[in-house]
């Protein structure tokens, strides 16, 4: 046997060097740029792959309105938690800072918009984007995103060795139930072109690729792997 472990870091090893990088958020949440100018959209420079110096580079849509993580905000955040919460800034890979103004929740009290401002002299590439912020949060346009289909593909078993079973179970006991998630994902347009077969990191998330089934109505991306060694972390949690 060989562990998974070493076979996802090989993987991981491989898909860094030719894996295009692109922006899909999972969890979406609205971010509204209170003094960015309505109607205006800007083409900001992303590289394909820092890897691969010919890889070369993409414009991605940039608006008032954009979608980030829902993970990257927080209402009041712990110490150590540098990402978007009321008062603090982040930078937006590629793009600007931003300041969290204020938010809205419903009845629930989800988050349902966060309400930002941008510093226009911080754009990527310029000057003033060389101003210290502690995070940087990937995003994408709301007026320009599209819908895919993300299929989260983790281990199908729970522990390393699915021979070894507690007395009284079998080896099904052993299966992880969140093997396999679905979700629908905001994407940057491009990705509208997207092939089957194509191999793609999303920013701060894993490696993915485009399914056969894909097509130009419903993008499909599946997991290949996770961007870090999530398992490695539980194993030793559970060791401790």
């Amino acid at each position: 046997m060989i562990e998974l472990a070493l076979l996802e870091h090989v993987v991981r090893e491989d898909l860094n060097k030719i894996a295009r990088r692109v922006m899909v958020v999972s969890n979406p949440v609205k971010v509204v740029l209170e003094n960015y100018p309505s109607g205006k959209t800007e083409m900001m420079q992303a590289e394909n792959n820092p890897e691969d110096e010919n890889a070369g580079m993409r414009d991605v849509p940039f608006s008032r309105e954009l979608f980030i993580e829902g993970d990257d905000f927080m209402e009041d955040p712990p110490k150590k938690f540098f990402r978007l919460s009321p008062g603090n800034e982040v930078r937006l890979k590629n793009g600007y800072i931003i300041k969290c103004t204020g938010f809205d929740k419903d009845e629930t009290g989800k988050i349902t918009e966060i309400r930002c401002t941008y510093d226009p002299l911080t754009r990527s590439g310029l000057e003033g984007a060389n101003r210290k912020v502690k995070a940087t949060i990937h995003w994408v346009s709301a007026q320009h995103a599209i819908d895919v289909e993300v299929r989260l593909y983790d281990r199908l078993f729970s522990v390393p060795d699915p021979d070894v079973v507690e007395e009284g179970k079998d080896w099904l006991s052993n299966l992880n139930p969140d093997s396999l998630k679905i979700i629908t994902a905001k994407a940057e347009p491009g990705l509208a072109k997207a092939l089957p077969g194509e191999k793609y990191q999303f920013q701060r998330t894993g490696y993915f690729c485009v399914d056969k089934d894909s097509t130009p109505e419903n993008i499909i991306f599946n997991r290949t792997v996770t961007l870090k060694d999530d398992w490695a972390k539980i194993s030793s949690s559970k060791r401790d």
